[in-house]
């Protein structure tokens, strides 16, 4: 079964993202408290992570170097990334398009938003 998975290290932020997703039929939805948690969940096989929606600022690794990362694996490098952030940097935006991330979702964002991009990007089919 794809998986969505989320890298967030605020425990609400990660609850409100997962209740938005557990209503997409045929998902599962994994969730890493961090940046280093996800990249073992990415290479660890745990079932295909389909979409990832990362934080940017995280303790340890941040966001832009998991992106970085993930971008670098052959294996990793097509997967779809949203992020979702607080950062007010106006250069923000800028940074993680040179990236390839595919949206941006600036907080506070709106979870039912983040669920239709991810459901565009998984192709989800609600009937």
């Amino acid at each position: 079964m794809p998986a969505v998975l989320i890298v967030e290290d605020s425990e609400n932020s990660a609850a409100m993202l997962e209740i938005a997703f557990l209503g997409i039929p045929g998902v599962r939805v994994l969730t890493a408290p961090s940046a280093a948690e996800a990249l073992r969940i990415l290479v660890g096989g745990s079932g295909p992570v389909r979409v990832m929606v990362t934080d940017l600022n995280m303790p340890q690794m941040d966001g832009y170097e998991l992106i970085r990362r993930v971008r670098a694996d052959q294996r990793l490098s097509g997967m779809p990334i949203i992020v979702v952030s607080a950062d007010t940097d106006p250069a923000t935006p800028q940074r993680i398009a040179a990236l390839g991330v595919e949206a941006y979702f600036p907080k506070p964002y709106s979870p039912a938003m983040v669920r239709r991009k991810v459901e565009q990007l998984l192709d989800v089919r609600t009937h």
